[in-house]
């Protein structure tokens, strides 16, 4: 059975040569793309994207900054398959709108999202929505929870009004760190 997958024997060489630069081609921009980082949950991340830069300022300035990070809100936490399913997808349709210079200016919420964000507001506030001595209206928040979402009330939660990168023209964001590894920078500079 494994014999049928062997190419001929004069193509093998060629065959090697051609896969070994597919690998080292797709491994380079495993790499460039920091690809790894995405695994993790550091709000930094999300700028590998400079698009995102509004959404990381106005976060970093807000009061969820010390109880949440991106993925607390916007990937769901039902069980650890569908976390890191729903974060590969996503993350496939965003890097292939930014490869292909798609990004739109003003950036909005899918429904898919939207009801991601909507879930992990009850799960993180679930003690406040449900103690009278915390929240005078209990009962109103009770009521709204299957008809609206939590931000049409709350809207300025974590992120302002913010759409998109001309309405946070002067962020202070961290500059994404440049790809090129420590020893190319030596060698060109030692030119």
């Amino acid at each position: 059975m494994l014999r049928k997958l062997l190419p001929p024997a004069k193509w093998r060489l060629p065959v090697m040569v051609i896969s070994s630069i597919f690998l080292g081609v797709v491994l380079f921009l495993l790499y460039v793309s920091k690809a790894y980082s995405y695994l993790s949950d550091n709000p930094k991340t999300c700028m590998n994207c400079h698009i995102m830069a509004p959404q990381f300022a106005t976060w970093n300035h807000s009061s969820h900054r010390e109880a949440a990070n991106c993925n607390d809100c916007h990937v769901p936490h039902n069980n650890v398959f569908n976390k890191y399913y729903f974060k590969a997808k996503d993350g496939m349709r965003h890097a292939t709108i930014f490869t292909l210079r798609k990004e739109p200016q003003v950036i909005f919420i899918r429904k898919e999202g939207s009801e991601v964000v909507h879930n992990n507001c009850i799960r993180c506030h679930s003690k406040l929505l449900t103690n009278p001595q915390l929240l005078s209206n209990v009962e109103a928040h009770q009521a709204h929870r299957e008809d609206r979402k939590c931000w049409e009330c709350h809207r300025e939660v974590p992120h302002g009004r913010v759409n998109s990168l001309s309405s946070v023209p002067n962020a202070r964001v961290p500059l994404p760190e440049s790809p090129v590894p420590l020893w190319i920078k030596k060698y060109i500079n030692n030119k």
